[in-house]
C-alpha cells in the first residue's frame, strides 16, 4: 500500500497537466473490460485522463439491458452512448481470466454467492478447455456474446442504426502485453 500512497502524496503537484480537466470530458470509447488488476486499459490503449470512459465488472459482463430494474452497467453504458457520445465500444476480455475460467471449469461458487449470481449474467456458458489456464477460447466466446448483448440496449442499437457507433472485440493477453482484435470477415482474433 505504502508505493500507493507515496505516488498519491505526488500526484497532484502537477497542476498544470490536470486544469484542462475541470473543464469536462469528451471521450470517444467506452472501454468495457473485467475488473481483474492486471487489466488497466490505459496502460493496454496508452490513453491519458479524459480519452476512455471505462465500464470495469468481474468477467466484463454486459448484463441483459431491463428497463425496470436498471442496473449500474446499464447506466453507464447509456450515459456513454447518448451523453458522452462516445464513437466506439470496446469490450476487452483477458488471458487467465478468474471469472470465464470458473465458468469454462464450472467451479462451485456457493462461497460466494455474489459472484456465482453475477457470473449467472454470463450466458451461454462459454465454451472451452478447462485445463487451459489461459482461458483464450472461452474468454474469445465470452467477449463475442457481451458484445451481442451490448446491441440490445436501445441506445446502442439506434446509433448503430444511424452508422454513428462501431463496436469492437478485444482480447488481452496478460502474459504477453499482446491484443488481439476480433475481425467479422474471418471469425478469429487477430493481432491489432
Amino acid at each position: 500500500m505504502q508505493p500507493l500512497i507515496d505516488n498519491a502524496r505526488t500526484f497532484g503537484q502537477r497542476p498544470e497537466e490536470f486544469a484542462r480537466l475541470a473543464e469536462g470530458q469528451s471521450p470517444q470509447v467506452l472501454f468495457i473490460t473485467c475488473s481483474d488488476s492486471r487489466v488497466v486499459p490505459a496502460l493496454i490503449t496508452g490513453a491519458r485522463p479524459g480519452q476512455l470512459f471505462e465500464l470495469r465488472t468481474a468477467g466484463n459482463i454486459v448484463p441483459p439491458h431491463t428497463s425496470q430494474h436498471p442496473t449500474s452497467e446499464a447506466a453507464t453504458i447509456e450515459y456513454a452512448v447518448e451523453v458522452l457520445g462516445v464513437r466506439d465500444i470496446v469490450v476487452c476480455g483477458h488471458s487467465h481470466c478468474g471469472a470465464v475460467g470458473a465458468l469454462v471449469r464450472g467451479d462451485d461458487l456457493t462461497a460466494v454467492p455474489a459472484v456465482r449470481d453475477w457470473l449467472a449474467h454470463a450466458t451461454p456458458r462459454p465454451a472451452g478447455a478447462a485445463e487451459d489456464p489461459e482461458v483464450a477460447e472461452g474468454v474469445q466466446a465470452h467477449v463475442l456474446t457481451q458484445l451481442l448483448r451490448l446491441r440490445s440496449y436501445p441506445c446502442v442499437e439506434r446509433k448503430l442504426a444511424e452508422g454513428r457507433l462501431g463496436l469492437h472485440a478485444w482480447y488481452y493477453e496478460v502474459h504477453t502485453g499482446a491484443v488481439r482484435t476480433h475481425r467479422p470477415q474471418t471469425d478469429t482474433f487477430e493481432s491489432l
